[in-house]
């Protein structure tokens, strides 16, 4: 939608987990070398745990993008799953078949695909995301897994990724024997406000086609002010901005812009109030003290408080007028150039039709039919005033409005 209006080759805040916009933060850094530790030593379990939206299914898609041709890799994203259904996903998702067999068998044919794997030299890694909506029965099955080993290391590696709620389950008593298998263990932490600026901005070299824009410093202050480090949050943020700009026929986005974007946000529900989201911000770690211009968006004092985040219904509706009225002017503009090109197209093919009916209505004078001995003999006569497509301007016309191209 905005991409050509920004020179952007694509649309840098998009929430899918892309691993070309990871950005490599200490802490994703930290987690991603805590799982190529995990996976190249061969440990049995490895977690990885952080709030929603934390960035942790990007971290993931990274690693598996990384794995070389020896990793046979299982993946399962749909976790509501009883203990056998958890089995049989497994199987599946590996390429065996378990319809119709028991129990037993469904765990002698897996062992057998773990063994055939490792005596050709490849490794097995089951990848299980959304963890935190396993059952404990499921993940006693998967326990049970972690026994495929040989003396020296597991035939099976388990990589479980999910919220905080999985360190909570793990951390019962009832799991206490899984958890003592648990070798790799980490826990994603929002970003800062140095990072969150840093991440941003990296986000627009990415995709950027030329130049790239950036976010000022105090932008994307006060975006952390809000998101609070949590990257899904940011780029929910930062891609409404982008679209309020197109809107608006800008390309800076000042405090001023980001506040507009921020009260939007919060008017249409998609994102929490301010209050709302700084009684939970409360419980979260802080790392480091807001600048002023964060501070006066969450402040609630009104004589520290712009007028714009004080009236968020006025604001509201003046921005989305004003995003009415550009985007109306826009599509009128467009109307208008596509029914002029409509009449001029018309307007030559009329000439078109009609030059070559005059044409054929008259003899060519360029050329003479004689008869001779029976025979048909045509001569070419040179000079004249015979037509010549391409000295007229008609022509040059026609090619440039309806066959799209340039006279040159």
């Amino acid at each position: 939608m905005y991409e050509r209006f920004y020179n952007l080759r694509e649309r840098p805040f998009a929430l899918s987990p892309d691993p070309e916009y990871l950005y490599p933060s200490r802490v994703h850094q930290e987690a991603l070398d805590y799982l190529r530790y995990g996976l190249e030593t061969q440990a049995g379990f490895i977690v990885i745990t952080g709030e929603i939206g934390s960035g942790k299914t990007t971290l993931l898609q990274t690693l598996l993008r990384n794995l070389d041709n020896r990793t046979t890799v299982g993946r399962i994203v749909n976790t509501m799953l009883e203990p056998r259904e958890l089995l049989e996903t497994i199987m599946i998702d590996f390429g065996l078949d378990p319809a119709g067999k028991s129990k037993a068998l469904l765990l002698r044919d897996l062992s057998q695909f773990v063994v055939d794997q490792r005596v050709g030299g490849r490794m097995v890694l089951l990848v299980i995301d959304e963890a935190q909506n396993l059952s404990r029965g499921a993940l006693e099955e998967l326990r049970m897994l972690s026994n495929l080993e040989t003396e020296k290391s597991k035939l099976l590696q388990v990589v479980m990724v999910g919220q905080p709620d999985l360190r909570d389950k793990l951390g019962t008593a009832d799991l206490e024997q899984l958890r003592q298998r648990i070798t790799v263990s980490y826990h994603l932490t929002p970003l800062d406000i140095d990072e969150t600026a840093a991440y941003i901005n990296h986000r627009l070299r990415r995709a950027a086609l030329g130049a790239p824009m950036e976010f000022p410093r105090d932008a994307t202050d006060l975006i952390h002010a809000r998101s609070r480090g949590v990257p899904r949050i940011t780029n929910v943020i930062c891609d409404a901005a982008l679209v309020f700009g197109y809107a608006e026929d800008r390309r800076i986005f000042d405090v001023a812009t980001i506040g507009e974007v921020l009260v939007e946000l919060e008017t249409t529900g998609i994102l929490p109030t301010a209050g709302r989201s700084a009684e939970a911000s409360s419980t979260a770690p802080v790392r480091q003290a807001p600048p002023p211009a964060a501070a006066a968006y969450s402040s609630s004092s009104v004589e520290a408080s712009p007028a714009y985040l004080v009236q968020p219904s006025a604001a509201s509706a003046a921005l989305r007028t004003a995003a009415s009225a550009a985007l109306d002017e826009r599509e009128a503009r467009i109307r208008q150039r596509e029914i002029e090109l409509a009449e001029q197209r018309r307007i030559l093919a009329e000439e078109y039709r009609l030059l070559r009916a005059q044409r054929q209505s008259t003899p060519d004078s360029s050329q003479a039919v004689t008869a001779e001995r029976g025979h048909i003999r045509l001569h070419t006569v040179t000079g004249g005033s015979g037509f010549h497509p391409g000295d007229e301007g008609f022509w040059t016309r026609l090619k440039r409005f309806m066959l799209g191209v340039s006279t040159s």
